[in-house]
């Protein structure tokens, strides 16, 4: 007992050491909980929808991860800086994924929680301009940022910010129509002309753009810009699309207007899809201006024909036809003769030979015969 009783400073000297050594500084005040504001804000403008993307915070100001989140305003003002949120466009509510819930949670269900903040999902709103704010000055800019906040209603801030024209956009075709034809496919429309307001006394030039979209791929490509000149109709063919595919088009009216450094463009909305199925049903030309020459002084006699070339882009050659008196024509090549010329040995003295050309595409489409033509071979 006694043993026990001297070593007993010692162990109390022992114990004050160790927490001595414990102690590694002030002790930290509890953190305030402000998720950090977003800096990865970003905009898309269609017609008059502005479409908003940002990343939920998953950590707070003080490093540390976020638990819970409060509202998100959304912000958008025309001046050009937002330093608070005082009259929100709309308040959303907080994610589901990180309420916080009530009651001790396991530390499986902690980390569950962690991971779920730092892999949070990308918000996104949608908000719509009112017309009063595009024609006050279409060459001014309107200003959005988003401010998230904590489960009290506090925040560190709004998030960075980003512009949008306030450019007017016009309305889509109504009438859009597509006709295929063996030049391309004809879209035709009713143009509503320019703006008839302020917009366009401030530079405000417009156009219509015409999308192309493959039905297979779904990749948009533009077919054409036209500008958009006065009421009336309007039509363009397309003939860069490729045969034998679906095609989706579509008609946009775009805005623009010359800024010191930049144009900037926006878009309306656009029109409904035609759905045009790029089947090439269509010859091409006819071949004009066939020759019958015959040649054989001195040597075996044979008959040479020339023709005007066919200048469609899928040619892919032409087609021999001959036939004598009281007998059908028949086809002299077994391929398609790619010149516009052809020399036929195949004749007999006395005989009188009347010859037509037709062409033929890369899809075996063929053309009608040409005018005949007939030479005698003496």
């Amino acid at each position: 007992m006694n043993r026990i009783l001297r070593k007993l400073p010692a162990l109390l000297a022992l114990c004050l050491v160790m927490a001595a050594c414990a102690q590694l500084g002030p002790p930290l005040p509890p953190s305030l909980e402000l998720p950090k504001a977003p800096s990865d804000l970003r905009v898309i403008r269609k017609a008059n929808r502005v479409t908003l993307y940002w990343s939920e915070p998953s950590l707070t100001t003080d490093r540390q991860s976020v638990r819970y989140l409060g509202s998100t305003l959304i912000c958008r003002s025309p001046e050009p800086e937002i330093s608070a949120c005082g009259n929100p466009v709309v308040t959303l509510p907080a994610p589901h994924a990180l309420v916080k819930k009530s009651g001790s949670r396991s530390p499986s269900q902690k980390s569950a929680q962690k991971t779920a903040n730092q892999n949070a999902a990308p918000q996104t709103y949608t908000d719509t301009l009112p017309p009063t704010l595009l024609r006050e000055n279409p060459a001014a800019e309107i200003t959005y940022a988003v401010e998230v906040q904590n489960a009290n209603a506090r925040s560190a801030g709004v998030s960075n910010r980003v512009h949008v024209p306030a450019i007017m956009t016009l309305p889509p075709p109504a009438d859009l129509t597509a006709q295929l034809t063996g030049d391309g496919v004809i879209l035709s429309w009713t143009s509503t002309g320019g703006l008839h307001d302020s917009g366009a006394d401030l530079g405000v030039q417009l156009f219509y753009r015409i999308y192309r979209r493959d039905e297979i791929t779904g990749k948009d490509a533009v077919a054409a810009e036209i500008p958009l000149g006065e009421p009336g109709h309007v039509h363009f063919t397309d003939s860069a699309f490729e045969w034998e595919k679906t095609y989706l088009y579509r008609v946009t009216a775009v805005s623009t207007i010359q800024r010191p450094d930049n144009q900037v463009q926006v878009e309306g909305d656009d029109s409904a899809n035609i759905r045009v199925v790029a089947h090439d049903v269509f010859p091409p030309a006819i071949p004009t201006g066939l020759q019958a020459v015959y040649s054989g002084e001195g040597q075996k006699p044979f008959i040479d024909l020339i023709w005007a070339p066919v200048t469609n882009t899928d040619l892919a050659g032409y087609n021999i036809y001959r036939s004598t008196s009281g007998n059908n024509a028949i086809k002299l090549n077994t391929e398609p003769v790619k010149s516009p010329s052809y020399r036929d040995t195949f004749v007999v003295s006395g005989i009188t030979y009347t010859y037509t050309v037709s062409s033929v595409d890369v899809r075996a489409n063929e053309s009608p015969r040409s005018e005949p033509a007939s030479e005698t071979v003496p």
